[in-house]
């Protein structure tokens, strides 16, 4: 289906730093490369990677440092001089666990068991998310949008406090939200008169107009409305978009997904599969009314699906992928010419970072090439079905088994064939980590090489590592 192009508006690129920071000079690599594919600005989620102070020192990363003031400030400066706005988002409701998950932060806490959703009752609560934002907006001059965050608040309602409140006629679960973000938000508000207030919307999508305009919201913030899926329902969202509109918040947000929607454990995305996001939401702007004042896109990459999750997709393995995203935005559709576009531009003859192939070309075009070459090589490598079920095979089962293992019981013969065959598996995987370990290493922390290695690699080689210990036990105890 052909569609206008994105409509006018921002085309935000997701920075999301709970994972995988970048190191800076790879973080400006990116930043140039997005301007290069057409965004005009960043959504930055830095989390435990700002450089908080004071009292909020504690919230600062501990598996490797968070970066400086200094850092902060030149991939501002850098993305301004490659015309990108910079939008800090920080969480002020749910998805608080770098912040709840800390002892002397404890008691703020919704429930004792739910590290990521904020008690909207205490006054302590709301003065760290005013210290928290005045730092980020300190550190950001010029600020004209924040993202207070405010998405999936898990659990609200449960806490005492909020059964309590909840106990007084008429409250409702619905108000308690409104409620705390409305003050949030009407804070930022008096602090910064001039900084436009954005919010993730999942929260509001049941609410009915009436709700929405007795709140307190309309003129304070502008939703943005998430959804990551291919098969997005366009009737439905179109739906949504004019119901924000008719209670008065007609300034929205889209946010659609070129990775770390797809499953919490992927390591290589489709790139197919995001462009069909992309091409729903073209629908959708196409056919909202004009009341519906779209403000822009932002094409989020999560790197976790909360702070306590395993890796999503690292972001050389992405970049095919939002480059096909963004110039489908930019065109209206993925078309001949789309394609031509992004080929180019990163130096790979397909958009699927599965099909990029081997080079031995430097990574001025696609910074990150080598990692995201290497992603793919030991990904498929690991989820081989000789790898991945080595020890379910026909000779391990039969003449290698756990009974065989514990009763030394083996014939020579056979165990020395399939010891030979784990080896040889064990040393073409070890090969290939060791070259994904250097190249991760320039581009990341070395914490997030051994993350990745030890969630990715580690639980796939383990029966194969165990097969050779058992070996060589099973045949020290066998010798005449």
């Amino acid at each position: 289906m052909n569609n206008p192009p994105w409509p006018k508006g921002k085309k935000l690129v997701h920075l999301d730093l709970k994972g995988a920071p970048p190191r800076v000079g790879y973080l400006h690599k990116l930043i140039e490369l997005f301007s290069r594919l057409g965004a005009d600005g960043l959504l930055v989620e830095y989390e435990d990677m700002f450089p908080y102070e004071g009292d909020l020192k504690l919230l600062q990363a501990t598996q490797h440092p968070a970066y400086s003031r200094e850092e902060v400030s030149s991939m501002q400066q850098f993305a301004q001089s490659k015309g990108l706005e910079v939008i800090p988002l920080v969480q002020t409701f749910g998805h608080m666990e770098f912040v709840l998950k800390h002892g002397a932060l404890s008691s703020l806490r919704e429930t004792a068991s739910c590290i990521g959703t904020l008690t909207p009752h205490r006054e302590e609560g709301l003065q760290l998310l005013m210290e928290m934002m005045k730092q980020v907006v300190e550190l950001h001059p010029g600020l004209k949008t924040l993202h207070i965050g405010a998405d999936e608040v898990y659990l609200l309602g449960e806490g005492e406090e909020s059964k309590l409140w909840l106990s007084s006629p008429e409250r409702t679960v619905e108000q308690l939200f409104l409620s705390h973000v409305t003050r949030v938000a009407g804070a930022v508000k008096a602090t910064w008169p001039n900084i436009s207030i954005i919010m993730w919307d999942d929260m509001m999508r049941e609410m009915s107009p009436e709700t929405l305009k007795a709140s307190g919201l309309v003129g304070l913030v502008q939703p943005m409305l998430w959804d990551y899926t291919p098969n997005l329902d366009v009737e439905k969202t179109v739906s949504l978009l004019e119901k924000y509109c008719s209670a008065g918040l007609s300034d929205v947000w889209a946010a659609s997904s070129f990775k770390g929607s797809t499953c919490v454990h992927t390591c290589v995305p489709s790139t197919r599969r995001h462009l069909q996001n992309h091409e729903r939401w073209l629908q959708v702007a196409a056919s909202v009314s004009a009341a519906v004042r779209l403000q822009g896109i932002a094409l989020t990459g999560w790197q976790r699906y909360d702070h306590l999750s395993v890796l999503c997709e690292l972001m050389p393995a992405a970049l095919p992928s939002l480059a096909a995203c963004l110039q489908t935005l930019i065109l209206g559709q993925f078309s001949a010419e789309a394609q031509r576009r992004v080929t180019e531009r990163l130096g790979i003859p397909s958009v699927e970072v599965e099909d990029i192939g081997s080079t031995s070309a430097d990574d001025t075009l696609f910074p990150g090439r080598r990692l995201a070459e290497l992603t793919v090589e030991l990904d498929a490598l690991l989820n081989s079905d000789d790898i991945r079920l080595f020890d379910n095979n026909m000779y391990v089962r039969g003449w290698f088994s756990p009974f065989h293992r514990r009763r030394k019981m083996v014939t020579s013969l056979i165990t020395r064939q399939i010891h030979s065959q784990a080896s040889t598996y064990l040393a073409a995987v070890q090969e290939k980590v060791e070259a994904l370990r250097e190249e991760m290493a320039r581009l990341y922390p070395d914490s997030t090489a051994e993350e990745w290695i030890e969630e990715h690699v580690s639980p796939v080689v383990a029966p194969l590592q165990r097969i050779v210990e058992d070996f060589s036990a099973c045949v020290t105890e066998t010798q005449p």
